[in-house]
């Protein structure tokens, strides 16, 4: 869910592109090689119009949009659709547009058996499927509907490359029937700072041109709309203007200072943050100068990228995060598609297991450009899960010249092992999105499992206090502080923020958007208040009680409309 309170009228995203009729063959007048020249000339006019979209977006928009432009012209989807054009291994030869209708269908089935992170690519696939027939029949590309007024958007869940484009002055709330609390579509939501409800079943029955009440933060919808929602949305839009301000230092009631960094992936992104207030950024995603590629970039193209990032914080922290690849962002020429469980497989730093160099290059990169500027460079590897791995990648850093190494807590054993794990880096930044995914076994883009993909979750919230305390002991034994932060989605959950910093975290790191909203509601309790509620969520039975007990404890919130 994502914080707001609005009232809206309601337009529902149009259905699914219409299948191509079986039978018929090849039309007359084309022919095998001119129908295996028009599904290529498609799917690359679509692949350009992914990749169109993706140089103008940032952040998580350009990350999706770059990885569904790759699926465009995958290579098996293509063959599959010139091999049915002739007919196959059975029945007779096919149009264009069914043929790469059945391939998409086909290359969809062996993802959807792959299951994990292969699995969640299903959606992407039969977008571009859909893309690539409209291409075939000179009709529009499927997409947000237009409208002149601002609206309410319901689907059942949207492709990758609809959130992306979502435009923040025309769709002011949004509402999905499936999807999860960490699906591609809520973590866009976020980030243009749109109220969300996914996993809303039965919203596809509102009618098109009904006003109803959408709040992301108790994640309800209201068709029926009475006086006290619309009082509610009024105080939301008066107090939006505010929570959108933050003045660049985050203090708590008592005073006590907890940085809130920002999570970019872009040099645009970089100043987008810098100019909201950001006091530094906490999570740096390489993996942006890496997809929408066939093979690794240069040193020289990565020190530009980076630096791009450095130039924007002079003076100021800026965890960079090694390539984390694999999983639901494949590269050619890095990751291996035949893994029958990719999201438990070779991603993230074990990519260098089986491709040594890229990481040294990747390290060198960052080294180039950090000397180029003033920005203090602190460098983590994603997916570390033992102590051995963390030594390894110090020493890694030590050999390019990069002063301070740490790790990102992902996996439960490095949060459980984080005593001896820490003593080896300097820092853990905790990424409660996989974190969460992987404590509770519940894949984290599935709307059935959105209440165990939760980082309320009190079993996450005690694998960080491990961390924190993990770090503590690793600290006093190197004499030497060793600092947890958080770069996951659970630190612009506000209330969520309150309980992260009462466990002993030292840095927030977020979206852009999240830094007033955040500032806002920690600047109301004092560190003792917050180690209160942080106790309090430990303690609690479930996530949903978690959740309840801090949120009736910090009248903040209602307030404020989060």
């Amino acid at each position: 869910m994502v914080p707001g309170r609005v009232l809206g009228t309601v337009r529902q995203m149009p259905g699914a592109v219409q299948e191509p009729p079986a039978g018929g063959g090849i039309p007359a007048g084309e022919t095998l090689e001119s129908s295996t020249r028009r599904i290529k000339d498609a799917a690359q006019a679509v692949q350009a119009q992914l990749r169109a979209r993706a140089a103008t977006a940032s952040g998580e928009a350009k990350e999706i949009l770059s990885a569904t432009a790759l699926m465009a012209t995958d290579p098996m989807l293509l063959k599959s659709a010139v091999k049915l054009l002739s007919g196959g291994t059975e029945g007779g030869a096919r149009s264009a547009e069914r043929a790469i209708w059945e391939a998409g269908a086909g290359v969809a089935e062996t993802l959807r058996s792959l299951g994990g992170y292969m699995a969640e690519r299903v959606a992407d696939i039969l977008d571009v499927r859909a893309r690539i027939v409209c291409e075939l029949r000179g009709e529009p590309a499927p997409g947000i509907p237009y409208s002149e007024l601002p609206f309410i958007l319901i689907a059942e869940d949207l492709a990758p490359a609809d959130t992306a484009m979502l435009d923040p002055q025309k769709v002011i709330a949004l509402v999905t029937s499936s999807g999860g609390p960490q699906s591609h579509t809520a973590i866009l939501a976020r980030a243009l700072g749109l109220p969300a409800v996914v996993a809303a079943p039965g919203v596809h029955r509102i009618p098109e041109g009904k006003e109803i009440y959408v709040d992301g933060a108790a994640g309800t919808v209201v068709a029926e709309p009475g006086e006290d929602q619309r009082r509610a949305a009024e105080a939301w839009a008066l107090s939006a203007t505010t929570l959108a301000a933050f003045s660049g230092r985050n203090t708590m009631a008592d005073g006590v200072h907890v940085p809130l960094l920002a999570n970019v992936g872009t040099a645009a992104d970089a100043v987008q943050a810098a100019a909201s207030g950001a006091e530094g950024v906490g999570l740096l995603r390489t993996e942006f100068c890496f997809l929408n590629r066939d093979a690794e970039p240069t040193v020289a193209e990565q020190v530009e990228a980076y630096g791009g990032v450095f130039e924007a914080f002079p003076g100021k922290k800026v965890v960079v995060r090694t390539l984390d690849a694999g999983a639901d962002k494949p590269l050619p020429f890095l990751t291996n598609l035949d893994e029958p469980n990719p999201a438990l497989g070779v991603r993230g730093y074990r990519t260098h297991i089986g491709s040594p160099g890229v990481l040294e290059r990747q390290l060198q990169a960052i080294a180039s450009a950090a000397a180029l500027h003033s920005a203090e460079v602190w460098v983590m590897a994603p997916m570390v899960s033992t102590a051995e791995e963390a030594a390894l990648f110090a020493s890694l850093c030590a050999a390019a010249g990069l002063a301070t190494p740490g790790i990102m807590v992902e996996v439960p054993s490095a949060a459980l092992m984080a005593s001896t794990v820490l003593r080896e880096v300097d820092f853990a930044s905790i990424g409660t999105n996989d974190l969460t995914q992987y404590a509770m076994a519940a894949d984290r883009q599935l709307g059935p499992l959105a209440a165990l993909n939760d980082p309320w979750q009190p079993a996450v919230l005690r694998l960080a206090k491990l961390t924190v305390d993990g770090a503590a002991a690793a600290g006093t034994a190197a004499g030497t502080a060793k600092s947890v932060g958080i770069c996951g989605e659970a630190a612009a959950d506000p209330a969520l923020a309150v309980v992260l910093v009462g466990l002993g975290i030292s840095t927030l790191s977020m979206s852009a958007r999240a830094l007033g909203p955040v500032a806002a509601v920690l600047g109301s309790v004092t560190m003792g208040q917050a180690r209160e509620l942080a106790a309090a969520a430990l303690a609690a039975p479930s996530a949903a009680a978690a959740r309840e007990a801090v949120r009736a404890a910090l009248p903040t919130l209602a307030e404020l409309g989060l």
